[in-house]
């Protein structure tokens, strides 16, 4: 069976809508220099692509943003083969015109994250990697044409601010980004779009808009149990948008992993160490990370 080449990395309802529509299924327990990554990948078939799904909290959404293994999870999907990953999470809005249940085609990050592993060199050298373009420009404009045959409201672009969680923002946070010009604050995008520009992977996200954070007031009438499940109906709607989008780009596109991405060449200028000052028992560990 063809090793897969497009990865997927959501929640479970997600994985739940692809597991119906996929052929030739199958489940890999991955091991990694970086531990287990959040539980096993599911491998399937659907239309012209051969695809691995993971849940990036794992089952029964075990692990905290924080928790999640980002290292393991990007090292499982490129040691499976995969070169393109599409990733959803859940985010609040920090614009009026991005409303709830809408679809954002992330292009740009701020990290406010400081307990994550954001890197997988650490023992290996001095490798800087080119960043300014977080997420790969050829899967965004996929993303792009489907959205076109999609019912649901999908924003081109948008800043994605990243918090450290597991809290909330604070209403002043909520209000200072936005005037640093962000759209979006989540949790959970990084550092796995800086992991997956260091396995030379393209990398899209589809953020999916739950609320409008805590930088716009809600009313006092409205109770607090009335208030979640607003925002988890505007999550599962926002989902099933975003199932649609996906799908749509998984039916209809069999180019979706080129090798002639920039992206796919990410290492090519980024290790500054010299050849014999790297670590030989490290490179040897993360050779699947150059390939």
């Amino acid at each position: 069976m063809d090793r897969p080449q497009v990865g997927i990395l959501g929640g479970t309802g997600l994985g739940d809508a692809l597991g119906r529509r996929l052929k030739d299924v199958t489940l890999e327990n991955v091991q990694t220099p970086f531990g287990r990554p959040s539980g096993p990948i599911l491998i399937g078939t659907l239309g012209a692509n051969r695809i691995a799904f993971l849940s990036r909290h794992g089952p029964g959404h075990r692990f905290n943003p924080s928790q999640v293994p980002y290292a393991a999870n990007i090292f499982a999907f490129k040691k499976l083969g995969v070169t393109s990953l599409i990733a959803s999470g859940a985010v609040g809005s920090l614009q009026s015109k991005i409303a709830p249940r809408d679809l954002v085609l992330v292009d740009q990050f701020i990290d406010k994250t400081f307990r994550r592993q954001n890197t997988f060199f650490d023992q290996l050298g001095a490798v800087h990697v080119e960043f300014s373009h977080p997420c790969c420009r050829r899967l965004r404009e996929k993303l792009q044409s489907a959205a076109e045959h999609i019912s649901a409201s999908v924003h081109p672009g948008g800043t994605y601010v990243c918090m450290e969680g597991p809290q909330f923002s604070s209403r002043a946070e909520s209000l200072m980004h936005r005037r640093w010009g962000a759209d979006l604050i989540g949790m959970t995008a990084l550092p796995e779009a800086k992991l997956a520009r260091e396995a030379q992977m393209c990398y899209a996200l589809v953020a999916l808009v739950s609320d409008y954070d805590c930088w716009r007031e809600h009313s006092p009438d409205q109770s607090r149990h009335s208030l979640l499940q607003e925002i988890l109906g505007n999550l599962n709607e926002a989902t099933e948008n975003a199932i649609g989008l996906i799908e749509r780009l998984l039916e209809t596109d069999g180019g979706l992993a080129e090798d002639c991405c920039d992206c796919r060449k990410a290492l090519e200028l980024a290790v500054w160490t010299g050849p014999d000052a790297l670590d030989p028992q490290a490179k040897a560990k993360l050779s699947v990370l150059f390939d």
